[in-house]
């Protein structure tokens, strides 16, 4: 094959990976919007936001794993310059996300409230957590949409849209969050359910922002948008080929976080409040590091395409290096004014006294993070999703027994509960980095 010439400089590199970073900040500020504004309304209602939102993204991660797979054959494709196969790629994955939707809503509504009522021992968290699921989970048809965008921007490196996107969906959310929850200017006073609301009239503001996008801006025909062909269910056995095990690997994953988050449950209502306001600033933190990750991710996936495979681990570290140095300034300045941090999810002094001890446990744990994520990224990247799948399964054996023992045998306090983070981030880079090193992946078909 032919290689296509393809070089990517950290120059390159930031313009790929910077408007995925601010759509990911945008997308994170909405959680800290969710989160400020709730935490006005009282603990339980933090706390159980937390929770049921953590649930919700469990049952999303189908979709957003099937539409990850997507995103790595569209890369492939990319870097093949093979664009007229992207179209289909992205169509059938519209009508299978669809389904897929179908199913997790259907889901939902059954069986949350005996699933949830067998795992919280709080009254008022259960049913706050479900009073938010009932609006939140008519989003999973958006959301299935959105991703699917989402793959082929990122496939095909064309990345700024997400940026423009991403203010939509927080303008409008932080709009309706507040009215919604406290029943401004005549609108109903929702409380809990106002936040859930708001999150999918901001996801139904993205998707019609993508499609008048993709019509107005987009070579339709470049990219074989014209027609649908459905070709007997093989595009998508091939995605799935690609992805399934991403879908898999992002449930157990994020599963398992929602177990963390039980756990803490268990230690009291407030615990599970200050975990919340912690997890926020976690996710604000890393957002560079994620994002980076997905430019890893279809960067690696491209290179291969243009026949390149030399050129990939210079790549991974070339990458790995800005996420360290990055993450460092944010932590650095984070851990300088801690506590004006937290204020900006509570005025309650004690609730930020008590979340100082977790929050520095987790800026400890971020240079791990963003090494280990872009390692893990890369064994993705490389399609092959069975050996990220394997990775993730005895991290994740490892990281739960770890937590078990810490969290319900010991009952330790919170801060050494987020230790478990050092634990699951660690392992996953060692075994990331062993596969990369040792594994046959170049020859990897897809």
């Amino acid at each position: 094959m032919d290689k296509r010439k393809i070089t990517y400089t950290y120059s390159k590199i930031g313009k790929i990976a910077y408007p995925i970073f601010l759509t990911l900040l945008i997308q994170n500020l909405i959680q800290v919007t969710d989160t400020a504004f709730l935490g006005h309304v009282g603990e339980v209602e933090l706390g159980a936001s937390a929770l049921a939102g953590i649930y919700y993204v469990v049952v999303f991660m189908l979709a957003f794993g099937f539409s990850t797979g997507s995103q790595i054959l569209i890369g492939r494709r990319n870097g093949e310059g093979n664009y007229s196969k992207i179209g289909e790629i992205i169509l059938n994955g519209f009508l299978f996300l669809f389904v897929v939707a179908l199913f997790l809503f259907s889901f939902t509504r059954i069986f949350s409230e005996r699933i949830l009522s067998s795992l919280l021992t709080s009254k008022n968290v259960l049913d706050a957590s479900l009073e938010y699921l009932d609006w939140r989970i008519y989003g999973i048809f958006f959301s299935s949409i959105n991703v699917m965008f989402r793959a082929f921007f990122v496939g095909t490196t064309k990345t700024k849209v997400l940026s423009a996107n991403a203010l939509v969906m927080a303008l409008v959310n932080t709009l309706f969050n507040y009215l919604l929850i406290f029943g401004n200017f005549g609108f109903p006073k929702m409380g809990i359910a106002g936040s859930a609301l708001g999150s999918v009239i901001a996801e139904v503001s993205s998707v019609l922002f993508f499609i008048i996008y993709t019509y107005f801006r987009v070579d339709i025909k470049k990219y074989g948008f014209k027609g649908f062909h459905f070709k007997n269910l093989e595009v998508i056995k091939n995605i799935l080929n690609v992805s399934f095990s991403l879908m898999i690997q992002y449930v157990l994953s994020l599963g398992t976080w929602f177990y963390f988050f039980l756990a803490i449950e268990h230690l009291g209502e407030t615990s599970l409040a200050i975990s919340n306001v912690v997890r926020s600033m976690y996710m604000i933190i890393t957002i560079p590091i994620f994002a980076l990750g997905a430019t890893t991710n279809t960067l690696v996936s491209n290179t291969i395409g243009a026949g390149r495979k030399e050129e990939v681990i210079p790549l991974i570290w070339k990458i790995a290096k800005s996420a360290l140095f990055i993450s460092g300034l944010i932590v650095v300045i984070i851990a300088a004014f801690p506590k004006l941090a937290l204020s900006i999810y509570t005025s309650d002094k004690t609730l930020i006294d008590a979340a100082f001890p977790s929050l520095m446990v987790v800026l400890s744990v971020i240079p791990i993070i963003a090494v280990s994520n872009i390692f893990f990224n890369s064994v993705s990247g490389t399609g092959n999703t069975r050996t990220a799948l394997w990775i993730e399964g005895i991290t994740l054996l490892v990281y739960v027994s770890y937590m078990y023992l810490i969290v319900v045998h010991l009952k330790s306090s919170l801060a050494v509960c987020w230790t478990s983070e050092h634990v699951y981030m660690s392992i996953l880079f060692i075994l990331s980095f062993i596969y990369l090193r040792k594994g046959n992946w170049q020859n990897k078909e897809i």
